[in-house]
């Protein structure tokens, strides 16, 4: 029998396979178990096409039928090996139709209990269910089911309605629903809108009475208090409105939507206030109540739901006057909402009703006055009339401009000393996505130096940190890693696969003598630079290891100080090494120069080594240092982009992958792609590459920094707070990179170029008018966008950079405003009333007096727009000068 079963298996066929078990003991059907098992180890290692995997739904049911465990069969059913090729339903009823009730209850709640990845039918589930009779699963794998079987209304011709009316567990496995957690992801696609709808379905038989009407209201009011996932709040949300909770309903839940009013979703939070709000006008609830209510809701960022509070608020004044000492000090609480609108719709509030507060009730206005300090400074003005304060009672204190502390470089730690050590940094920067400078250097330089002492040993320590590493792989042909590197170096990788002989000796030496084999781009003078010390220093391993190397920076801002290279070189001299000449050429660009006294001793020092390299450090340190080059501008559609002149004062003698660095550059011609735009990592060491000089960078990133304003791009501004952190001249390349960085469509590309901002101003070499004209430019030609703007402005300045941020609008403006004369028929861009809105909070704050250009002219246009207003509040604010 058991070799009739295996043929039956074996060929597919479950009917004569159910048949043969139909007649078999649970003592045979244990024999048979074995065999099934050995062919189901067989299976797995067909591929997936073969015909042999036409068994697998035949031994999915005969395994099945063959455990005698209902644990056994759980597990068996529910394989992720067969999971794709089951049995169906009917088949496995029918094989396991004939054991006790209590083993099929037994065997549908294992099954139930299984994760919903297991993809166990949810038809087996409930015919288990209904041939033994237990309590219906509860479980999430049954509910979900439950739910999707439901809702396959093109398998039949009649509605959800009619299902869950014919389902007998339809109230308990609904009271189920809202006990899952994160059920909504799974239900939001499901339960859809309109009359045929779950929502629509599951309200009509709440009104029927299948469904308990309190016990649905409570689930759903529950399910929004304790949930926070977008998709339970939408699914939870739609479905207590369409059971449209009566007055009294909502009377008794007051204490829920006092709750659910401060619920991080806005829709929920909506809706609780739109409860609320109707309750209040119908003398529902308490005013203390209402009070409770508004600070929460006025506390909010959604200016929507705060201006609909202060509109009932409103109502309630006025129709019930006596009121105001309990209302308006929760008014109070939007004076210091970010919006000014807000803060001026409360204060007319308070203005209108303020004389309901009788002197009988000192303390409601004292809480009045106090939130009014939080008032902008022009409406201040008109809160200290309005309350009968003194004007000492809410003096401003002088604005103190708050910036970030000026970073400082930092010296590098020295290279690993334990290979093992040594391993692990290596082994962090091969799954690193940002590789720091510093770290970089100093591994590179610990590579180097033990592979000169104690190349086996580190060779071995190396090898498990590099197992995964494809070019490790025995399997692959050896020409694909030399192919791979003869590209690009790729970081470390270059040195690792040389000392661990992945690569070949003349790839290395070909890459070493002729650079990469792409064309040249933008970019290719400092990557050139960067990918032939790894070269040099891969092909070294391999055949003349170094010490270590000359070019190690000393400090994190890439800096080599003279006495240290001299060092170096004195050391090299006593070992009668070689420099490498990618090495020694990267040392010369990275000496520091700027302290002459200290260059002139270096330099004597250096001469007197009697080498050659000691000569050219000597000459180096004695020359003058180079200049930034000249640059100049050039429009290309709304883009503004840089062209730089030559590049004087380098090392003599330059290798050929650093001839490039002298030439002139344009940034017009830079590729949209090109060899370093999927490499943004790369990008952290060309600073260093020619420390001092950041102009020399950022002028090569103008164009790929402005695709994050202009063509929406991610991630191009992560190096804009590098930029900022770098020496050197910080002039049109630097401001012109930020100008786009604080544009950018993205919000990290946004906080990058507002760190960049601060950077500068905190180390004094910000120009707030060169970088306020640029924007100016850029916002007329449409390559940033005014909300943008606004956004990335207004984050600078709630760090305190007030000062700072009204320097580059008040230089920024004038161009802005240009085109916008009073009644012309030039629109305003969208966006620029709440740039004008941070210009008006900013000059507010600081002080500010003066005239901009063009915004009398804007202030006088006709309307009340929000560009109206704010021209008009910026306005009067430049001519009191008065400061908050």
């Amino acid at each position: 029998m058991s070799d009739a079963l295996l043929r039956a298996v074996r060929a597919g066929r479950t009917g004569e396979a159910a048949g043969l078990l139909d007649g078999m003991t649970d003592p045979e059907r244990r024999l048979c178990l074995p065999a099934l098992k050995e062919l189901r180890k067989e299976l797995r290692t067909e591929p997936w096409n073969s015909t042999s995997r036409k068994a697998y739904p035949t031994l999915h049911a005969a395994g099945a039928a063959c455990h005698t465990g209902a644990a056994g069969t759980a597990t068996w059913l529910a394989a992720a090996d067969m999971r794709w090729s089951q049995a169906s339903p009917a088949v496995l009823l029918h094989v396991l139709g004939d054991r006790e009730r209590d083993w099929l209850g037994d065997l549908a709640q294992r099954l139930a209990d299984r994760p919903s990845t297991s993809q166990v039918p949810y038809e087996l589930m409930a015919g288990l269910v209904r041939l033994s009779g237990c309590p219906v699963p509860t479980t999430e794998t049954y509910v979900i089911g439950w739910v999707e079987q439901i809702g396959s209304l093109w398998q039949r011709g009649d509605s959800v309605l009619d299902r869950l009316r014919q389902d007998p567990y339809t109230a308990r496995l609904v009271a189920a629903l809202f006990e899952i957690p994160e059920i909504g992801s799974h239900l939001d696609w499901l339960f859809g809108d309109g009359p045929e709808s779950w929502i629509s379905a599951l309200a009509k038989l709440t009104e029927e009475g299948l469904l308990d009407r309190e016990a649905m209201v409570d689930a759903c009011v529950a399910r929004l208090l304790r949930g926070v996932v977008a998709s339970d709040c939408r699914v939870f949300l739609r479905l207590l409105t369409a059971l449209e909770p009566t007055g009294d309903e909502e009377r008794e839940r007051v204490a829920d939507w006092l709750a659910l009013a401060s619920h991080p979703a806005s829709t929920v939070a909506s809706h609780a206030r739109e409860v609320l709000g109707s309750l209040a006008l119908a003398g529902a609830i308490t005013h203390r109540q209402l009070a409770e209510m508004s600070a929460v809701v006025l506390f909010r960022t959604e200016k929507k739901l705060v201006r609909a509070q202060l509109v009932l608020l409103g109502k309630v004044l006025r129709r019930d006057p006596a009121s105001a000492a309990e209302l308006l000090p929760a008014v109070a609480h939007a004076f210091g909402h970010e919006d000014m609108d807000v803060q001026e719709r409360a204060l007319k509030l308070v203005e209108r009703h303020i004389g309901g507060i009788g002197t009988a009730n000192p303390r409601a206005r004292d809480e009045v006055a106090d939130g009014a300090a939080q008032l902008s400074a022009g409406l201040r003005v008109r809160a200290i009339a309005a309350l009968g304060l003194d004007a000492d009672e809410l003096a401003p204190q002088p604005h103190l401009e708050l910036l970030p502390p000026a970073p400082e470089p930092v010296r590098l730690a020295p290279a690993p000393d334990s290979v093992v050590e040594l391993a692990e940094e290596v082994g962090a920067l091969m799954v690193s996505a940002d590789t720091d400078m510093a770290v970089f250097e100093r591994t590179l330089d610990g590579l180097v130096r033990h592979t000169y002492l104690r190349r086996e040993e580190l060779t071995e320590a190396l090898k498990p940190t590099l197992a995964r590493s494809w070019w490790m792989g025995t399997d692959r042909p050896h020409h694909s890693s030399d192919e791979y590197f003869r590209r690009e170096p790729y970081g470390l990788e270059v040195v690792l696969a040389a000392l661990l002989d992945r690569v070949r000796t003349s790839t290395l030496l070909k890459a070493h003598q002729h650079g990469p084999q792409s064309d040249p781009c933008v970019h290719s003078a400092l990557s050139a630079v960067f990918n032939a010390r790894l070269w040099e220093a891969a092909y070294r391993v391999r055949t003349d290891p170094m010490p270590f190397l000359l070019a190690t920076p000393t400090w994190s801002s890439g800096f080599l100080e003279p006495d240290e290279l001299v060092d170096r070189l004195a050391e090299y001299h006593r070992l009668g090494a070689r420099p490498g000449e990618a090495d020694f050429t990267q040392a010369l660009l990275r000496v520091r120069r700027d302290d002459r006294a200290v260059s002139g001793a270096a330099a004597g020092r250096a001469a007197a080594l009697g080498t050659v390299e000691g000569e050219r450090l000597a000459r180096r340190l004695l020359s003058e240092g180079p200049t930034t080059p000249t640059s100049s501008r050039r429009v290309s559609a709304e883009r503004i982009v840089l062209e730089l002149g030559e590049l004087d004062g380098l090392p003599e003698e330059l290798p050929l992958a650093f001839r490039r660095l002298g030439m002139p550059m344009s940034g017009f011609e830079a590729r949209r792609y090109c060899p370093h735009y999927w490499t943004q990592v790369e990008r952290q060491h060309w600073l260093a590459v020619v420390p001092g000089l950041r102009e020399v960078v950022a002028a090569r990133l103008v164009r790929e920094v402005s695709a994050v304003a202009v063509e929406d791009v991610r991630g191009g501004a992560a190096v804009l707070p590098l930029l900022a952190e770098a020496e050197g001249e910080a002039g049109e390349a630097v401001h012109l990179c930020v100008a786009y960085g604080l544009g950018a469509r993205h919000p990290e590309d946004r906080l990058s170029a507002v760190d960049a901002l601060l950077v500068l101003a905190a180390r004094g070499q910000l120009d707030a008018g060169r970088l306020g004209g640029d924007l100016g430019q850029l916002v007329r030609k449409g390559a940033v966008k005014p909300l943008r703007l606004a956004e990335s402005v207004r984050t600078a300045a709630t760090t305190g950079a007030y000062a700072t941020v009204w320097s580059i609008l008040g230089a920024a403006l004038p161009a802005l405003l240009a085109g916008l004369a009073a009644d012309g028929a030039v629109p305003a861009a969208r966006g620029m009333g709440e740039l004008l809105a941070v210009g008006a909070e900013c000059a507010e704050r600081t002080g500010a007096q003066g005239e901009v250009e063009h915004l009398a002219q804007v202030a006088e246009r006709s309307g009340s727009s929000r560009l109206v207003a704010q021209a008009r509040r910026l306005r009067a604010t430049l001519e009191q000068g008065v400061a908050a």
